[in-house]
C-alpha cells in the first residue's frame, strides 16, 4: 500500500490565502473538533465520510487533506476517500499539533467561521443592539415593537422570546415589511446568541427596510442571563405569501448583492458547471424546508438560507469553490449570496429558473456508495433472538447518541464507528452481533467492520431503529448501555433549557474574542459593505 502524501502548513495556508481549492478535512468527531481546531478546518469525521463525502465533496479530483489530533484517524480517512475515488488525498504533516507549532490559530466551539465573520460585521459596522432589559421594557410597556426569531423553526419551539415570531434567517427580508407595515414598528431580531441577530439585523439594514431595527444583544442567552422568563413550545410564524409581492424587497436586496460583488448565472450555466471536473461548485436551494420539499430543481440540495450563512464550512467546506444560490423571489438568493461574498466565497445567483425547472419532491437524497453486503434480520425476528439469553446476540447502535438517548433497542450498545477497535473489547462477550442507527445507513458500512473485528457473524437490521419503533417493539431510554464516550456531538453552551449560567457567560466572551482571533490568525479575507 503506497505512502499518504503530507502537506505542510505552509502549503495550506497559501492555497487558503490565494483561494485555491482545498477541502481542509477535521475527521475527529464533532466534540473534540469543537475543543480545538484551525478556522477552516471544516468537520467531516471518519465514522460519516461515507454518508456525506460525495455531497460535501461533488468532485472526485478536489485536493483534500485530512487533518487529526494523532488518534491515528487520519490515515484511514485517507484510504476511505481513495476508495470513494478521490484522487488527491494528502495528511496534514503533524496534524493539530503540527499546526499549532507552526504558529496556526486554533479555535473553539463549531461553525467558527460563520461566527466569527458575524463578529466582524458588528465589529465593522456597529450593528444597531437593544440589551434583554431595554427589549424586555419596550415589550412591557405596550410600545409598538415586533420581535423576529432568526433561528430554525425547530430551535425557536425550543424557547423562544414571549410573544415573538419565527422568521429564519433567510426569510426576514422577504417578510419583514409585512409582519411590520408601519414603518414605525420597532423591529428586534434574536436568535440563541450573537451571530444571526447580528446578521439578520443588518440583513435589514442594508436592505434599507424603513423601521427602527435592532438585534436582541446576545439573544436567548442574554435574556435568560437577565433574569427574563422565555416561552416554550410557541407556534408563531410567517404568513407564506408575505413578502411575495413586494417590490421593494427585490430591488433592495438585489441592491445589496450587487453592492457585495455577488455574480450572476443562468439554470443552464449553473447546471454545466456541475461536471466541470477542474471546479468544485455546490448547488443549493435557499428557500424554507417545505418549499424545497414541494418541489426543487435536480441537483440542488436544500439549505435553507439563513443557516447556510450560519454554518457555511458544513454546507460547502471546499474552500475556493464556487456556490451557486437558487430561490424564486428575488430577495432571499441575492441576501444569502451577499453575506457569502463578504465572506470571500465566490458566489453567484441563478435568475432565470422558472418553475418549470423544478421537478424533485420531497427532501434532498444524498448519493452514497453501496455498502459490502451483510445479512440482515427483521425486527420481530431480532425480538426473538433477544428474548433467548441463549443467542448471546449483542445489538451494536450507531445512532447518534442524542438519538440512543431518547429510545434505543433494549439492551443496545451505543458505540462511535471510529473508535469500534477500542470499545468492543470492553462488552460482553458474543455469538454474533446486529447493527442498527435510525434507518441503519451508517450500520451498513460499519457492519463489516464489526466481523473483521470480531470474526463474529454480523447482522443488519432492517430498515434500524425506525423498524423496529414502527413494528410496535418497546424502547428504552436515558443514557445506559453507552460502549463509547459521547464525543459525537459538541453540547453548545446556549443549547436546551438548562444550560449553567457560567456556560454562558464563557460562551459570550469567547464570541467576543473571536476578532482578535481572525486577526491573528490571518487567512479569513472577509470584508463588510
Amino acid at each position: 500500500m503506497s505512502a499518504i502524501p503530507q502537506r505542510s502548513f505552509n502549503d495550506v495556508r497559501d492555497a487558503l490565502l490565494s483561494k485555491r481549492e482545498i477541502a481542509f478535512l477535521d475527521v475527529r468527531e464533532e466534540d473534540p473538533h469543537a475543543q480545538r481546531h484551525p478556522l477552516f478546518a471544516a468537520n467531516l469525521s471518519l465514522s460519516k465520510i461515507e454518508l456525506d463525502a460525495l455531497t460535501k465533496l461533488p468532485r472526485k479530483s478536489v485536493p483534500i487533506v485530512l487533518l487529526d489530533d494523532g488518534e491515528g484517524l487520519a490515515e484511514p480517512a485517507a484510504r476511505r476517500f481513495e476508495e470513494l475515488g478521490y484522487t488527491d488525498v494528502a495528511l496534514f504533516e503533524g496534524g493539530l499539533k503540527g499546526w499549532e507549532s507552526a504558529g496556526g490559530e486554533v479555535f473553539r466551539d463549531v461553525n467558527v467561521p460563520s461566527k466569527a465573520f458575524g463578529e466582524f460585521v458588528e465589529a465593522k459596522r456597529h450593528t444597531p443592539a437593544l440589551s434583554a432589559e431595554a427589549v424586555d421594557a419596550l415589550l412591557k410597556s405596550g410600545e409598538d415593537v415586533v420581535v423576529l426569531d432568526a433561528r430554525r423553526y425547530d430551535e425557536y419551539q425550543t424557547m423562544n422570546i414571549p410573544g415573538s415570531i419565527s422568521v429564519p434567517g433567510a426569510e426576514l427580508v422577504l417578510r419583514a415589511r409585512a409582519l411590520a407595515p408601519d414603518p414605525k414598528t420597532r423591529v428586534i431580531v434574536n436568535c440563541a446568541g450573537r451571530t444571526r441577530s447580528i446578521i439578520g439585523t443588518q440583513s435589514l439594514v442594508n436592505a434599507g427596510i424603513p423601521n427602527p431595527v435592532a438585534a436582541l444583544r446576545n439573544g436567548t442567552i442574554g435574556w435568560l442571563l437577565a433574569g427574563q422568563s422565555l416561552a416554550y413550545g410557541s407556534a408563531r410564524q410567517f404568513a407564506t405569501d408575505d413578502g411575495r409581492a413586494d417590490t421593494a424587497s427585490r430591488e433592495s436586496a438585489r441592491s445589496v448583492a450587487d453592492r457585495a460583488g455577488v455574480k450572476r448565472t443562468t439554470f443552464t450555466e449553473a447546471q454545466g458547471w456541475a461536471e466541470d471536473v477542474e471546479r468544485t461548485t455546490y448547488r443549493f436551494d435557499v428557500r424554507t424546508p417545505a418549499e424545497y420539499e414541494l418541489a426543487h430543481a435536480t441537483g440542488f440540495q436544500g439549505a435553507p438560507g439563513g443557516q447556510l450563512v450560519q454554518e457555511t464550512e458544513m454546507f460547502a467546506p471546499v474552500r475556493g469553490a464556487r456556490v451557486v444560490l437558487f430561490d424564486d423571489d428575488g430577495v432571499r438568493a441575492n441576501m444569502t449570496a451577499s453575506w457569502l461574498a463578504q465572506m470571500n466565497i465566490d458566489v453567484y445567483v441563478i435568475d432565470d429558473t422558472t418553475g418549470t425547472d423544478l421537478i424533485e419532491r420531497g427532501p434532498w437524497r444524498a448519493a452514497k456508495p453501496l455498502p459490502a453486503a451483510t445479512p440482515t434480520i427483521t425486527a420481530n425476528d431480532l425480538a426473538a433472538l433477544l428474548d433467548d439469553p441463549a443467542s448471546q446476540t449483542i445489538v451494536l447502535d450507531f445512532t447518534a447518541s442524542a438519538n440512543h438517548v431518547k429510545g434505543h433497542i433494549p439492551g443496545a450498545w451505543w458505540t462511535v464507528r471510529s473508535r469500534l477497535a477500542l470499545d468492543l473489547p470492553a462488552l460482553p462477550d458474543a455469538k454474533q452481533y446486529v447493527v442498527t442507527c435510525g434507518s441503519s445507513a451508517l450500520a451498513a458500512f460499519a457492519g463489516p467492520e464489526v466481523a473483521a473485528l470480531t470474526s463474529k457473524p454480523v447482522l443488519l437490521l432492517e430498515g434500524g431503529t425506525a423498524a423496529w419503533t414502527a413494528a410496535g417493539l418497546p424502547l428504552a431510554k436515558g443514557e445506559t448501555h453507552l460502549a463509547s464516550p459521547r464525543i459525537d456531538r459538541y453540547r453548545r453552551p446556549y443549547e436546551g433549557t438548562d444550560a449553567p449560567h457560567e456556560a454562558m457567560n464563557a460562551y459570550l466572551e469567547w464570541e467576543y474574542g473571536l476578532v482578535a482571533q481572525l486577526e491573528r490568525d490571518g487567512t479569513h479575507g472577509f470584508f463588510v459593505i
